[in-house]
């Protein structure tokens, strides 16, 4: 958040209140470039050059050695912007350092011009992350790798780092049905980020698990991570939402205090302090039911 994102101080007093407080994990979004709207008179209320993002891997690097026990994740890494060996040596690094703490979220993107910047293929993006995941997953595994598709070649050379437990957590974030399937064959967990609470969101559920069911998966082995907020109703209210998430077997609840957009609102306030009474606020209304 731009808030906060530019003073290492303030991150760092972040992180370790929402660890004092109770949250379980930090979550941040990512883009590498930002448009310069005044070139784009027609782009909309999107990611723009005035937006602040952090590197993620650099971001939870610092945090790392600032808290003890608080998880990280990325909501969401462009991973087709990238290229999968760097990515699998950057998140196995992370894992290292952190102990264990990183879940890599990772999605398809949407800004073109990010892909041309960064010389990546913005038409294929959604084939070629399919096999960036098997061979991240793949160089994670063993310590050389031997590996020929599509997109990718890797001829007996790995990692190293590794990471302990030999795997990363990947979690899909994204709302297609192309998404849904790769969730259910090769998901730890689902991020459906822009879905409210009610039938829209509880029918993509369902679909997602029926998906999983016919590769041969328990859906109960796969996490579903979905935003709330704080920027809307009262402590009731959010009671309630917590309420129908758990309802729909929901594993994981990211609590935004930034965005408004879709179901989310942003807080009123703009400081350090007002973002942290925020998440205060809401964890002593919910956390009994968590």
């Amino acid at each position: 958040d731009a808030e906060v994102g530019g003073d290492p101080n303030a991150i760092r007093d972040f992180a370790q209140a929402a660890e004092e407080i109770g949250y379980r994990d930090l979550s941040v979004p990512d883009h590498v470039l930002g448009v310069n709207v005044a070139s784009r008179p027609r782009w909309g209320d999107r990611n723009t050059s005035a937006d602040l993002f952090q590197d993620p891997f650099v971001l939870f690097g610092f945090l790392a050695g600032c808290t003890r026990e608080i998880g990280f994740s990325t909501q969401v890494l462009i991973l087709a912007q990238r290229q999968a060996v760097l990515v699998a040596k950057q998140a196995a690094s992370l894992d290292v350092l952190c102990g264990g703490r990183f879940r890599l979220g990772i999605g398809v993107g949407w800004n073109e011009v990010e892909f041309v910047g960064l010389n990546e293929s913005f038409r294929d993006r959604g084939r070629r992350s399919e096999e960036q995941v098997a061979v991240m997953k793949a160089l994670w595994a063993e310590p050389h790798v031997t590996f020929k598709g599509k997109y990718h070649t890797i001829e007996d050379a790995g990692i190293n780092p590794l990471p302990a437990k030999r795997s990363i957590p990947i979690w899909f974030g994204g709302h297609a049905d192309a998404t849904l399937r790769r969730v259910a064959r090769w998901g730890d967990g689902w991020m459906p980020l822009n879905y409210g609470p009610g039938d829209e969101a509880k029918a993509a559920i369902d679909k997602m698990r029926a998906y999983a069911e016919a590769a041969g998966r328990d859906p109960a082995d796969i996490g579903i991570d979905t935003r709330v907020t704080v920027g809307i109703g009262d402590e009731a209210a959010w009671r309630d939402t917590v309420r129908f998430w758990k309802s729909c077997g929901v594993t994981d609840l990211t609590l935004g205090t930034y965005s408004g957009r879709g179901h989310l609102r942003r807080i009123e306030g703009r400081t350090l302090s007002a973002h942290l009474a925020a998440i205060r606020r809401y964890w002593n209304a919910v956390a009994d039911l968590l």
